[in-house]
């Protein structure tokens, strides 16, 4: 998402993650060998919301974005609901494939971008 100076977004971030984790989600860390985080993933087992997932870029294609999505459905109360940026090609594709649908549209407060709100299964 070059669109998007996630520098300048940092202390809000630090900030959205504490109040997720406060709210009773649960962060998921994927690690490589030398326990260096390679991705993260947010789950909420209450509501079945997955707010964050992300993989470091030199990480892509070695199997840790599947592998989160794995542990936050079988952390999530049968469902999952996440909304992602429509501008994230992608995403979406990734999400599709890993048997998410479409379910409605809206505009991130935060960012004003378009998004998808889509849900599993």
């Amino acid at each position: 998402m070059p669109a998007i100076d996630f520098t300048a977004r940092l202390a809000w971030f630090d900030r959205h993650l504490g109040g997720l984790q406060a709210a009773g989600a649960i962060i998921l860390c994927a690690v490589d060998a030398s326990d260096r985080v390679i991705g993260f993933a947010t789950i909420d087992p209450a509501t079945g919301e997955m707010d964050q997932l992300a993989v470091a870029p030199d990480a892509f294609g070695n199997g840790v974005a599947p592998a989160l999505l794995a542990e936050v459905k079988r952390r999530a109360p049968g469902f999952v609901k996440l909304s992602v940026n429509r501008d994230n090609p992608r995403a979406v594709r990734f999400y599709e494939r890993e048997g998410f649908r479409v379910v409605g549209a809206g505009v991130n407060p935060g960012s004003g971008l378009d998004i998808s709100h889509m849900e599993w299964p």
